[in-house]
């Protein structure tokens, strides 16, 4: 049975300025719903860098990606850091109806989250078959995008890391162009150090591919962040 719309009157007023309101999970519940949310959700806003979430720790609430990128990392034995995934708004932060916290979360930009503690997103899961099958969608999406890591990380060579990552965030967070749909502009969230962590390779072995595909014409790069992709189709060939 599909949800019942909920009007624009009736939605909390949070919610309605919110920038994924008609996205992610919100976007299957009602009005009710949003304000049985709204009522004990709470809204914070991070620096970059800034630590979100620790590894091993009790999970006692989650959160909605509202604006900006979070990078998901391990910490080895030796104390040496993976950067083992990145989201998006407006993905979820946290793993469903788990106990602890599986991963290091940071904020990769300047972050906005929406946190709701973890009985009252669960009992909304428990109710309503909807917002399950949402959740359920994001996490079989993560689980294809791990799986196609690990094509990049085991069969590729540096170029195509490199080119997979830019990928990645452009069709996660890129704006398309707006007489060229193939073009695609974007503030990469990650540091050099972080992009060497999340591929695999070392930081200069990363710059010195950026600086390829400059010279190639594949990707413009403004102040080390801002990037411009002139053609998204040329750099999915490039990225394998």
């Amino acid at each position: 049975m599909s949800q019942p719309i909920a009007l624009s009157s009736e939605v909390p007023a949070t919610c309605r300025a919110c920038n994924v309101r008609h996205a992610g999970m919100c976007a299957v519940l009602t009005a009710a719903e949003l304000a049985t949310m709204a009522r004990s959700a709470r809204r914070t806003q991070h620096a970059p860098g800034e630590p979100l979430v620790v590894e091993d720790s009790k999970l006692t609430s989650y959160a909605n990606v509202t604006d900006g990128v979070v990078k998901l990392s391990r910490v080895l034995r030796n104390g040496r850091q993976q950067v083992v995934g990145l989201q998006f708004a407006p993905d979820l932060l946290g793993r469903l109806f788990g106990r602890e916290n599986l991963v290091n979360v940071e904020a990769a930009s300047e972050v906005d989250l929406c946190r709701i503690p973890k009985d009252v997103l669960e009992q909304l899961v428990a109710t309503n078959p909807v917002l399950k099958q949402r959740l359920l969608d994001q996490s079989l999406q993560d689980l294809d995008e791990a799986r196609d890591w690990m094509v990049t990380l085991g069969r590729k060579d540096a170029r195509q890391r490199v080119a997979s990552l830019l990928l990645l965030v452009a069709r996660r967070c890129g704006a398309p162009g707006i007489d060229d749909p193939d073009r695609v502009v974007f503030d990469l969230p990650l540091t050099r150090s972080d992009m060497a962590d999340f591929l695999g390779l070392t930081i200069e072995t990363v710059s010195r591919q950026i600086s390829r595909l400059r010279h190639e014409g594949v990707v413009q790069v403004a102040n080390h962040r801002h990037v411009v992709i002139p053609s998204l189709p040329r750099l999915e060939t490039l990225a394998g």
